[in-house]
């Protein structure tokens, strides 16, 4: 019997490299994945330059949607603007069994149904991803009064690291340090200019501790806050508009499977435009008051998937629920689980490396 010719350093090479990809791919897809923080949206809870690991079988992983893609890229390939995956197959959906569903107050990563930023249509699995709080799940009604979050009129714990947008007035212009000694680094603040006399003003986004600090400091002459921030983005949904704004919104149920409602032009309001786009349906029509699905009228709806509605902590400065709707079902990702890398692109050298978050678990 002739035994197998050996292989050659490059065959070696190539079936290591094939064999690791694949590992590193299913272990992604399972398992867990890496994630980095890319704006200021969830501080002080996170902070931009933190890296996370994900958990993948706390919500149970989901079966790929787009199966012609690069491996271990998202959206387009490495360095370039390049498409990294192609829709020819599109595959139904399933998540596997996991340890247990998403519960209210938890910070999860998951694809933003509506990206605000960025026009282009992808599939689900193809979203930008983002990490909020989520402060209501299926069946809840949430409210949120003068900024403060209710859920089944129940004041909701806020975390110990939540911001709100401030105008604060110095004397003069702030020095770096005097910023890094109140705990602000190069996202928390801005310098809106000096006032008719002379005073220097900037906006800053600040934790209750932080308010303390600054108004306690003989340089600060007034720190208010921001009664109502206007980002210039629509509410949602746009129908309730101008009567609910991001600091007084609701009340607002929102979605569970197996939930029933009435059709009429005020629930379609509400409600129409995740009928139309993420029940399953490919054929539905939500207006004048009326739903048609595949041609049918409806008068009650039983909704397909549960939904939740998310908020950055850093509230002033999120795009999040209040502004792009609710988060399906499936376009949950995982549960972020620790924080293994944490650096601060503002920091010299000596201080970018942020040691202690290392290894910190996330709250």
């Amino acid at each position: 019997m002739k035994s197998k010719p050996a292989k050659s350093k490059l065959q070696e090479w190539r079936d290591a490299i094939v064999f690791s990809i694949v590992v590193a791919s299913l272990f992604r897809w399972s398992l867990a994945s890496a994630f980095v923080i890319p704006t200021s949206s969830m501080e002080n809870s996170l902070l931009v330059g933190d890296y996370l690991i994900v958990s993948k079988i706390h919500f149970g992983p989901r079966t790929p949607q787009t199966p012609l893609q690069i491996p271990l890229t998202h959206q387009k390939i490495w360095g370039t603007e390049i498409p990294s995956y192609l829709t020819w197959i599109q595959l139904p959906v399933y998540r596997l069994p996991g340890l247990r569903s998403v519960e209210r107050g938890e910070t999860v990563v998951f694809n933003v149904p509506k990206d605000l930023l960025d026009s282009t249509v992808r599939p689900t699995d193809l979203k930008t991803y983002l990490i909020k709080r989520c402060v209501a799940t299926g069946g809840d009604v949430l409210e949120i009064r003068d900024k403060q979050v209710y859920v089944n009129g129940v004041a909701m714990k806020n975390p110990a690291g939540m911001k709100f947008s401030y105008r604060v007035k110095t004397k003069d212009e702030l020095q770096k340090r005097t910023l890094i000694n109140l705990g602000l680094d190069r996202d928390d603040y801005q310098f809106l200019g000096r006032n008719k006399d002379g005073n220097a003003v900037y906006q800053m986004v600040l934790t209750r501790q932080q308010v303390a600090a600054v108004t306690e400091a003989p340089y600060v002459l007034s720190a208010e806050e921001n009664i109502e921030q206007t980002s210039g983005t629509p509410i949602f949904p746009e129908a309730m508009m101008p009567d609910w704004t991001a600091s007084h919104y609701g009340p607002l149920t929102i979605p569970k499977k197996g939930m029933t409602m009435l059709v009429s032009d005020s629930t379609l309001n509400l409600y129409g435009e995740i009928i139309e786009k993420y029940e399953g349906h490919h054929a539905v029509v939500a207006e004048r008051g009326k739903l048609t699905i595949y041609g049918s009228e409806v008068k009650e709806y039983t909704f397909q998937q549960d939904y939740y509605f998310m908020m950055g902590d850093n509230r002033d400065q999120s795009l999040d629920s209040r502004y792009w709707g609710f988060v399906p079902e499936d376009h949950i990702l995982g549960k972020p689980l620790l924080i293994w890398f944490s650096v601060d692109h503002h920091a010299d050298l000596a201080n970018k490396i942020r040691w202690s978050r290392l290894f910190t678990s996330i709250e």
